[in-house]
């Protein structure tokens, strides 16, 4: 398979869509990473911890995000994020039903994932922790101060006209073997480079319900930031996770990493440490 699954599955949503599944699994797994993956990307775009965890023992599975894959990526409301990811979490137990399972989000994955975890899994003894990349509380892609406010208008206005900014490829990563796979992906149409104003829309309004509401977050937490981050505000980030209950929190800063952290040619380091947080959640 193109991004070395084990297998392929689809997941059959509340409303009738099918979204694939990619699945990375070792023959006999000690826990389940439930990946979501980033804005304009694609589930396969996990391959990279995926292997790596596939080592240690542990299952990855993920699946393609509504609207995507596709040349203008569009989204008509958030929530369906969250619909589909309960599902999703459904499939996931359902699946692997006596392991525990960790929720892993990057970038938009790791918004997603945080309006999950305060939304709809607040209490889910099932969910042992959240892994977050780079998530996507504020923005650091650089448009016009004036395109803010725009988005939110013609989000509801020109829902489906495409949003204009900078070309963020390269940006993404300082590992150019990567930096070709998502170009090839891009030319394949797995990978987006168009969205459209009421997916930025959506997108606003998720950053600003967290903000709001962070402070609700309860759940064991390790974080990796990108301190060159050219997407994602990086000390935005790093100050909402500050202000959660230190207890809870392990906290990576790599002040020279682009966006991608699992893609980063530090990855292995990445990797690593979050392999020892998740034996000190599995031992507990």
């Amino acid at each position: 398979m193109r991004f070395s699954e084990s297998r392929l599955d689809v997941l059959k949503t509340r409303d009738g869509a099918s979204l694939d599944v990619h699945v990375w699994e070792p023959e006999k797994p000690k826990a389940v990473l439930m990946a979501i993956h980033g804005g304009l990307a694609h589930a396969g775009d996990y391959v990279t911890p995926a292997l790596y965890f596939k080592e240690k023992g542990l299952a990855t599975v993920s699946y393609d995000l509504r609207g995507h894959k596709q040349e203008k990526i569009y989204i008509p409301k958030f929530d369906f994020y969250l619909k589909d990811t309960e599902d999703f979490l459904a499939w996931t137990k359902k699946t692997y039903p006596d392991l525990p399972i960790f929720v892993m989000g990057h970038s938009m994955g790791g918004l997603i994932a945080t309006h999950f975890g305060i939304r709809c899994a607040l209490n889910d003894s099932r969910i042992k922790g959240y892994i977050f990349s780079s998530p996507y509380y504020g923005n650091a892609i650089k448009v016009s101060p004036v395109m803010i406010p725009l988005v939110r208008f013609f989000g509801a206005v020109i829902p489906h006209a495409v949003i204009p900014g900078p070309e963020l490829t390269d940006l993404l990563t300082h590992d150019e073997t990567i930096t070709r796979r998502h170009r090839k992906d891009e030319a394949d149409g797995l990978r987006g480079k168009n969205p459209t104003m009421r997916f930025g829309a959506e997108l606003l309004k998720a950053q600003k319900w967290v903000k709001e509401n962070f402070s609700a977050w309860r759940h064991p937490t390790f974080a990796v930031i990108a301190g060159a981050d050219q997407v994602a505000d990086a000390d935005y980030a790093e100050a909402l996770f500050k202000s959660m209950d230190q207890r809870l929190l392990t906290y990576v800063r790599h002040k020279d990493n682009f966006h991608e952290n699992f893609n980063e040619l530090n990855r292995k380091e990445t990797f690593e440490k979050i392999d020892a947080w998740l034996s000190a959640q599995l031992g507990k």
